[in-house]
Parts: C-alpha cells; structure tokens; sequence
C-alpha cells in the first residue's frame, strides 16, 4: 500500500512519540531506582542516639531485643544514605571523566576526602583508578549490621559496650587507646577501642568492613550481587564475614542463626533505608 507524504510524516512523528514514552516509562525509571538521589546527606551526619539504654537492666528477653535493634538502627540506616550519597558522587565524576569534563575544584576537595576516609591511595582521579573505589563504597545490610552488634556486645551488655561503647569488639593497638581484655594472651598487646559513643563504633565498624584488608571477601560477594542486580541481603552477605572471627564457619553459622531467629524483632520499626 502506497503512503502519501503526509502520511509518512504522521507515521513517522508516531513511532516518535512511541520512542519518547518507551525512554520514560523503561529507561529514565530504572536510572533512579538503581541510584536513588539523596540532596543533603549532612542532615543523616546529624543523627543523635541519645543516652544509651541499660540494656543489662532490661529482664524481659523480648524487650531487650526490641529495644537494643530499635536504638541503633537509627544510625545504621543514616550511614546507609551518606555511603549510597558517595557512591552516588563518585559514578558521577566518573562519567564526567568518560564524557571528556574535567574535574573542578570542588568534585576534586571532595574526592580527596572520599578516598582519604576509604583508605584508598590514588595519585590522579581517572576511570582506571576511581573505578575499584566504587566497590568500596557501598551499603552494609541493617539487619547483618545489628545482629553482629547483639553478637560482639551480648546485646549491649559487655563490658566494652557499657564502658567504651564498642559494640562490634574493635581493637586499637596503642597503649592506653582502650580497655585491656581480661583474657589477653601473653605477648599480646592489643587493646578493645573506646569510642565516644555507640554512633561513633557504627560508624568505624561500617567503614572498617569497606575499607580492612580482611574483609576484600565481603566487599567482592557485595559487587558480584550488585552486578547481577540482587539485593544486598544480610543472609548473602554474612559468608564475606570468614574472618571476623577465630571461630570461622562457627562464626556465621551464628550470624546466620541469629537472622533466622530474630526476624521479628529486626523487622520492628523498620524504615525505608
């Protein structure tokens, strides 16, 4: 059948604004939900825990484990935000790069502050060199997070945990920098950190699983699920954490355990992270 010339410019402005609804219903959708934007990370730095609760003075099983996941996932989640917020900055200046634009004075300020909080030397901010940071930075899943702390500080209730805040056992190796282990080997001179308060340990804790040599594992499973596009769960996650601990397979068969049988309580007062 033969077109007219009119014919063939409806046709053709036709297929066009099928295109255009194609690129915004798949497209433009997807390039948000894969990379949510957050506007000002500052206000999620801004988070305050307040007074720790008594957790050892709390009878009621229940209660203790409600109220000790509902105290810090706070943090945990804001945490979660400024990692994705950075994450988000670095993809950005690395596209930039791809698309010939320099980087200016204030993208480079806060490149240099990225990669001096993630450990991470670089000597110029290329795509060859900023592309291995993205596997740095990346959420840690809440409920892996909370569980490790019920774990490390017998749900807030260690002497580390009442006395330095440090819920996740970290140590530091200066003398004086924290408390001495009652139990520490002979020859051993390691000492469990003090932080300032309970925001502060989460906060190293998270940036110590994104930045420690020991935990390369954690990060690589991470990227692998990322690049298939499936979720960051703790349930996957936890078998990056081998070495965390003495106890190994131990280890996250606890962690795993822990999951399992605290789901409830994990899924409280949850918010949208």
């Amino acid at each position: 059948m033969k077109i007219s010339k009119i014919g063939q410019v409806t046709f053709a402005l036709g297929l066009a604004v099928i295109a255009l609804f194609a690129i915004k219903l798949f497209v433009i959708p997807n390039a948000k939900t894969q990379m949510p934007t957050i506007s000002n990370p500052s206000q999620f730095r801004k988070i305050d825990l307040g007074e720790m609760p008594e957790f050892a003075k709390i009878e009621d099983i229940a209660t203790k484990k409600q109220t000790f996941f509902d105290y810090l996932r706070p943090v945990v989640e804001a945490q979660n935000k400024i990692i994705i917020h950075e994450r988000q900055f670095i993809l950005a200046v690395i596209g930039k790069i791809d698309n010939g634009l320099a980087v200016n004075g204030s993208d480079n300020d806060k490149l240099e502050s990225i990669v001096e909080r993630y450990q991470y030397k670089v000597k110029a901010f290329t795509h060859k060199t900023l592309t291995p940071l993205v596997k740095r930075i990346d959420i840690i899943p809440v409920d892996m997070v909370l569980v490790q702390a019920a774990i490390e500080s017998g749900w807030g209730s260690s002497r580390f945990a009442v006395d330095g805040f440090n819920f996740f056992g970290q140590w530091c190796f200066t003398q004086g920098c924290g408390l001495v282990p009652s139990a520490r080997d002979d020859g051993k001179h390691h000492e469990v950190e003090v932080f300032d308060s309970p925001k502060d340990s989460i906060i190293a804790y998270m940036t110590n699983l994104n930045t420690n040599s020991a935990y390369r594992l954690f990060r690589s499973l991470r990227a692998d699920l990322r690049a298939q596009k499936i979720n960051l769960t703790a349930e996957k996650l936890v078998f990056g954490l081998i070495n965390y601990s003495e106890r190994k397979d131990e280890y996250i068969d606890e962690l795993l355990d822990m999951l399992k049988h605290n789901k409830s309580f994990l899924q409280g007062n949850k918010t949208n992270a």
